[in-house]
């Protein structure tokens, strides 16, 4: 998997996987990408196969299953030799969160150590009209600071929805009012996606600089 950067070589690293629909070249990953490097991040991006092969084949095909996701998301932060932050759009920050919180159960300590913290923007709690089916049970098992960026309205994690929630105490959250999975406010609400983005930008810059720089 080939990795595109944003931002100074020598700034703190954000690996920012896609999510299941859209890849790394998506208008929401470019716009948080370049965003983050005006901020001073190193952002790195990359296509799951699958994605890499929709795009080079012309085809439409689906994800495939968190393992092999989650194996090719730890096989190529394998190879970075420096501290970083991983996280991703829905289905990316999902797999990151998963890796991250695998390393930690497996004790991978010499794997584990460069991993400072963990950000998810829309994190799909559960399939979308499938509240009932969780994917929350790793989370305990993350060992990294984790940053949840989310819209109140998710279709995948409203606000309401997630209270309710057994999740860990320091899960770090910014809820973006009226939003939507992909941060979207309705226009009656009053705000924009614009702003939305912004502050999303400034949390997770602010995120990721501390983390790889006291984690």
């Amino acid at each position: 998997m080939k990795l595109t950067y944003n931002g100074p070589v020598d700034g703190p690293l954000f690996v920012f996987a896609h999510g299941a629909g859209a890849g790394a070249d998506s208008d929401f990953m470019e716009n948080i990408a370049q965003g983050l490097a005006l901020r001073g991040v190193c952002v790195a991006r990359f296509n799951f196969p699958y994605m890499q092969q929709r795009i080079d084949n012309g085809t439409r095909r689906p994800p495939e299953r968190a393992p092999k996701l989650i194996g090719q998301y730890a096989a190529l932060i394998a190879g970075i030799e420096q501290p970083m932050v991983i996280g991703g759009k829905s289905m990316g920050g999902r797999i990151a969160s998963l890796v991250a919180a695998q390393l930690s159960s497996e004790k991978a300590l010499a794997d584990n150590s460069l991993i400072k913290g963990v950000a998810c923007l829309g994190f799909p709690f559960h399939p979308t009209g499938k509240p009932e089916k969780l994917r929350t049970e790793h989370f305990p098992l993350i060992e990294q600071s984790l940053l949840i960026i989310q819209g109140e309205r998710d279709a995948m994690g409203t606000k309401e929805e997630t209270e309710s929630y057994d999740l860990p105490d320091d899960i770090q959250w910014l809820w973006l009012e009226d939003g939507d999975h992909s941060l979207k406010p309705r226009v009656k609400s009053g705000f924009t996606q614009q702003a939305h983005l912004q502050r999303a930008m400034d949390t997770l810059a602010a995120f990721i600089k501390k983390a790889t720089t006291n984690g």
